[in-house]
């Protein structure tokens, strides 16, 4: 097994790249300086499918992307090199889009609870939509569509049909009209509006039914072929796709690390809430990192821009704080609670009324729950670090409506003696969280978008250098083996795009005075659409003189679109609303088409460079920094990714391949910090390479924060890192705040080296004793100093 000192994360597609791709590009990644490829999930999934989460049949490797002699072939290929494979895992769910491509799916609709896979689904056999026995599928668009209702017997074996979609009928059940054959199985076809689901689902999404790997059957048979992997010695590592919406997380991670043993690497894409730790009993080396990408994003925010940048967002109707934000996401999920997750909230008032003593009205138990659960101070209050939190919920209810009591205290009854009320508690509140808050809070306000990001938290903005040393000092001590990451395949924009973005918090007046003006001349349709558009565009508008191509148009109209229905204030998936959609469209094409689009292109010209110094920034900081750090596919250059599947386009690796062969001529002088993006490129093998070189400096290795002294010192940020009890032996420093720097320059300001010669692997550059930082950011605002006499 071969140590994991950075992952490369690749998008694999049946249409687009596949394991033998993946295999070709082998050579590019050894050379990057990455030891280990970080695939997106491998297993069987709904045929086209172009993310991998849909799984169908997690026995098999997916024939789409090679089978599992290509997997074999792409392991034999990375052993060569030293490298190895980190796979990623879909436990909670499954795709049923396509029902007869889901075996087991298809089995338990053909014969119902007989079914030997009926125990593989969480099924709700006894609904309150008077479905007793059956399950409900909400698949149809009206009600109406059962009218439409035939037999197919086109391949000999009689099928239910239903426009394009087909159902299997139980043996003997064959005889009658449709709908009589309809009434007989296992399942009914319902509209998806009725509000009836008859399983558990990832979130609200309906083609992704939910597994019971509490049984042990159920995960031994799901995760057969992932075992085989590991006795194989195909795999290093496991991502672990979603833990919070099993019914006991921290089971499941034992049991998955019986499997892989104590070495190889786990890490947990664990959303973590405002100021919760991880819990340290988890079995696992850490997080997928998003909580790493809110430190290494909020600390090159502007503290000083948040009053007017509020302002802004207060007078569009949004304001953005602390407070404003914890109001909306109540209301949101008090909103998803009875509405895309109505099923969920009704089944789990039935299992508190049969698991709890203590009578009360179910419709009041109902209204108790759904404020108990929007006053939930994270994704599930089960883990160890929160686990105090539920009897503050129910108290905080309690005081505001003391009508509730037996409500309250039925449900506190069923939590201490239910074990299904517990399960299905803490599922439904992670639910409701996500589609509260990422899928829709984040699309409800403009104060600063870059803050918007799965895990991270807009109330505060921006991380003072203090507290961004001590969440890196913790993460060295505490989790040294975590992901840390700076884009993915779930990001809202990529990391460039929130690095661009987050420099309007040290303009925040030029940037009012530039929405006033556009709002002026290309009125948006909403206030709050249009300043979260503004900014997102901003993020991602070309800095050359070109008019904007087609493909850009494209993309901010699926990007505008998507986000407007997120927000749900104007138009939604469920309720479309054409003529806004068409306001919005238009007023997109008056944009990009008219003077506002060229005044957008000059203003993202001027301040495009302090973007690119903070996207270095935070680059060479991660790379650098605790845990070990993922490089998201194409990100070594400048990338201006939105939200999916806008972030799962495929990259040009012929570009990087020859950029990357130009870098390593000798002589060759470091990058300009220009659109070419090679600056990042450099910057992203330099340091890969060096974690390479020196692993014990980096994972496991000690964190000591470095300080400039002088009147610019708080523009520096860096941190030294050597072995644990050794000296320190490596040292990255970024410049922040560089707007301000500009106009005021670094002064006399300067950092005091630790004793020995220090030569910058970015610019050539020899160091020791006491450098002006002027010198030390003569060339790039970065900077990545090896001791040259390492003892």
């Amino acid at each position: 097994m071969r140590a994991i000192t950075a992952t490369y994360r690749l998008q694999l597609r049946g249409d687009a790249f596949t394991l033998d791709d993946a295999r070709r590009l082998a050579d590019y990644l050894d050379r990057l300086g990455v030891s280990h490829l970080y695939l997106s999930p491998i297993l069987t999934a709904t045929s086209g499918s172009t993310h991998g989460y849909d799984v169908t049949d997690p026995t098999t490797v997916s024939a789409e992307l090679g089978g599992r002699a290509a997997l074999v072939a792409l392991s034999a290929e990375l052993s060569e090199r030293n490298m190895g494979l980190v796979v990623d895992l879909v436990p909670n769910h499954a795709g049923i889009a396509r029902p007869a491509e889901n075996r087991w799916w298809w089995d338990v609709l053909a014969h119902g609870a007989r079914s030997p896979f009926a125990r593989f689904f969480d099924i709700d056999w006894r609904d309150d939509n008077g479905a007793d026995g059956q399950i409900a599928l909400p698949v149809l668009s009206d009600r109406a569509d059962l009218r439409d209702l035939r037999i197919d017997r086109g391949n000999g074996t009689p099928l239910l049909a239903v426009g394009d979609l087909r159902f299997p009928i139980a043996p003997g059940t064959e005889d009658g009209d449709p709908a009589e054959v309809h009434d007989r199985q296992a399942y009914r076809l319902v509209g998806w509006r009725e509000g009836a689901v008859g399983y558990r689902r990832f979130f609200a999404v309906n083609d992704l039914a939910a597994i019971r790997q509490e049984d042990p059957r159920v995960f031994d048979t799901t995760h057969h072929q992932f075992a085989t992997w590991v006795r194989d010695g195909l795999v290093d590592g496991v991502r672990i796709d979603h833990p919070d919406g099993l019914s006991d997380p921290a089971g499941y991670l034992e049991s998955l690390r019986a499997i892989v043993g104590p070495e190889r690497w786990i890490v947990a894409e664990k959303i973590l809430g405002a100021d919760e730790p991880l819990d340290p009993t988890l079995p696992i080396d850490g997080t997928t990192g998003y909580d790493a990408l809110a430190t290494y994003g909020g600390v090159f925010v502007d503290p000083t821009g948040a009053a007017t940048l509020t302002e802004l967002a207060a007078r569009a109707g949004a304001a953005g704080d602390r407070s404003w934000l914890h109001e909306q996401q109540v209301e949101l999920r008090r909103q998803a609670a009875h509405g895309d997750l109505a099923p969920d909230l009704r089944r789990l008032g039935r299992a508190v009324l049969r698991d709890s003593p203590v009578f009360c009205n179910p419709d009041t138990l109902r209204d108790a729950l759904t404020e108990v659960l929007a006053v939930a101070p994270a994704y599930r209050t089960d883990y160890t670090p929160v686990a105090g939190a539920l009897p503050q919920m129910i108290a905080e209810v309690l005081q505001h409506n003391p009508d509730w009591e037996p409500a309250l205290t039925a449900l506190a009854a069923a939590m201490v003696a239910g074990s299904e009320s517990r399960t299905r508690f803490h599922q439904l509140c992670g639910a409701l969280t996500a589609k509260a808050v990422e899928d829709g809070l984040f699309y409800r306000t403009a104060r600063l978008v870059s803050l918007q990001e799965v895990g991270g938290d807009p109330g505060r903005f921006g991380l003072s250098p203090a507290e961004f040393h001590l969440r890196n000092g913790d993460r060295a001590r505490r989790w040294p083996r975590t992901m840390t990451t700076l884009s993915t395949h779930d990001t809202k924009r990529g990391e460039d795009v929130r690095a661009r973005i987050g420099v309007l918090s040290q303009v925040p007046q030029l940037w009012a005075h530039c929405v006033a003006d556009w709002e002026m001349s290309a009125p948006s349709p909403d206030g709050v659409t249009g300043l979260f558009l503004w900014q997102n565009m901003f993020g991602v508008w070309p800095v050359d003189d070109a008019p904007p191509s087609p493909e850009f148009r494209g993309r901010l109209h699926r990007f505008a679109e998507k986000s407007v229905r997120e927000a749900g204030t104007r138009t939604s998936w469920t309720a479309v609303d054409d003529h806004f959609e068409s306001a919005v469209h238009a007023w997109i094409e008056r944009v990009v088409d008219g003077p506002v689009g060229r005044s957008i292109g000059l203003i993202a010209r001027q301040l495009a460079p302090h973007g690119w110094s903070d996207s270095l920034g935070q680059k060479l900081l991660q790379l650098c920094g605790p845990g070990i750090p993922d490089v998201y596919q194409g990100t070594e250059l400048w990338e201006d990714s939105l939200v999916d599947p806008d972030n799962r386009r495929t990259v040009d690796y012929e570009v990087r391949r020859t950029l990357l062969k130009s870098m390593d001529v000798p002589g060759v002088e470091s990058p300009a910090l220009d659109e070419s993006g090679a600056a990042k490129l450099h910057v992203t093998r330099i340091a890969l390479r060096l974690r390479r070189e020196r692993p014990d400096s980096f994972v496991g290795g000690h964190y000591v924060p470095v300080f400039g002294v002088g009147s610019a010192r708080d523009h520096l940020l860096g941190f030294a890192r050597g072995p644990a009890g050794g000296a320190s032996d490596v040292i990255a420093l970024a410049t922040r705040h560089s707007v301000r720097l500009v106009e005021q320059g670094w002064g006399s300001s300067s950092v005091a080296l630790p004793t020995g010669s220090w030569f910058d692997r970015l610019t050539g550059e020899l160091y020791s004793g006491s450098v002006p930082l002027s010198e030390m950011f003569d060339r790039l605002p970065i900077a990545l100093l090896v001791r040259l006499d390492r003892p």
